[in-house]
């Protein structure tokens, strides 16, 4: 028969292992919803002293207003179910500071299956979420890069293609129009042979900003299609605005007035421009409709650069 002071010192050993432990030991009784223990590691971390943790209130009450709610909603409803859990969480320290803190919960039960008791660890884990949150800046960061042309520093192509997806889908459900203006700058090669290609990147970085300054709408979207050419995307805008737009694409650009020795147009760097307004429904291709504004480019190209085409295409 196992002595009662081997009984003794085998709890004292318990728990002489649990408080060194930077883990938190607790235990909640079921039955009255009261701490029947708490490490006192809770107060270095928390300032609060485990005499003052009574109740499952005084551990609510601790939480961050933003995630109490469902935190002991979470809680409750597993330990209830008796289903052993986790939960990360802000704690109110006694100075109204916070600290991350992630609850282990093992539901214990008696012998008839009834939840008995509630033991569980609190881990301090607020440099592991300093980290995630780091983490996920950072991965904001290269998600914005990889959406931004490295030369001008507007959107680039491959954030055109993603949000003209999305642009499309809307006109399409809404029944709204969308329209395109596509821009080549005229004679570029001339330009980069005259002028060398530093001074070629210096001027696309200044069409780039002049083009920004001729949209207004929240979700307009200018961006670099490709070596010289560059994309206006205009949801919601109808043909009369989509002419305005491309109109003062021209004025703004002529009133930077880039010299470009070679060219016939006043030297002075130009842009031709292929315009459309399609309102899709079901049957539209989006690819077809850059097509159709491709085409426009291409046909303002052929009569004589430094103009706009425009194309209404019927969905």
């Amino acid at each position: 028969m196992t002595d009662v002071s081997e009984l003794v010192h085998d709890s004292a050993v318990y728990r002489t292992l649990l408080e060194s432990t930077k883990a938190i030991p607790w235990k909640i009784d079921w039955a009255t919803m009261k701490f029947a223990y708490i490490g006192p590691q809770i107060e270095a971390l928390l300032g609060w002293s485990p005499e003052s943790w009574v109740s499952v209130e005084d551990w609510a009450m601790r939480i961050h207003h933003e995630d109490r709610e469902n935190v002991v909603n979470y809680c409750v409803a597993q330990s209830q179910s008796g289903i052993d859990h986790e939960a990360d969480y802000r704690a109110r320290t006694k100075d109204n500071g916070y600290v991350w803190i992630r609850d282990v919960v093992h539901v214990v039960r008696n012998e008839k299956g009834e939840v008995e008791a509630l033991v569980g660890f609190m881990f301090d884990i607020s440099e592991r979420k300093k980290t995630e949150e780091k983490l996920l800046s950072l991965q904001k960061e290269l998600e914005a890069l990889s959406f931004k042309d490295g030369l001008t520093g507007i959107a680039n192509r491959r954030r055109f293609d993603s949000s003209y997806k999305q642009e499309w889908e809307h006109a399409r459900s809404e029944g709204k129009p969308l329209s395109i203006l596509l821009f080549d700058v005229d004679y570029f090669k001339q330009y980069n042979d005259l002028y060398g290609h530093i001074q070629g990147d210096n001027c696309l970085v200044d069409i780039a900003q002049t083009l920004s300054l001729a949209v207004v709408g929240p979700r307009d979207l200018v961006a670099r299609y490709g070596g010289e050419e560059f994309v206006v995307m205009l949801p919601e805008a109808d043909e009369e605005v989509a002419r305005n737009i491309a109109d003062r694409c021209q004025r703004l650009l002529q009133k930077r007035s880039i010299v470009h020795a070679l060219s016939p147009h006043g030297q002075r760097v130009t842009v031709s421009i292929g315009a459309g307004t399609v309102v899709p429904d079901e049957k539209a291709d989006p690819s077809d409709f850059i097509k159709a504004v491709d085409r426009q480019l291409y046909v303002a190209k052929s009569n004589g650069r430094h103009r706009t085409e425009y194309v209404q295409q019927e969905a």
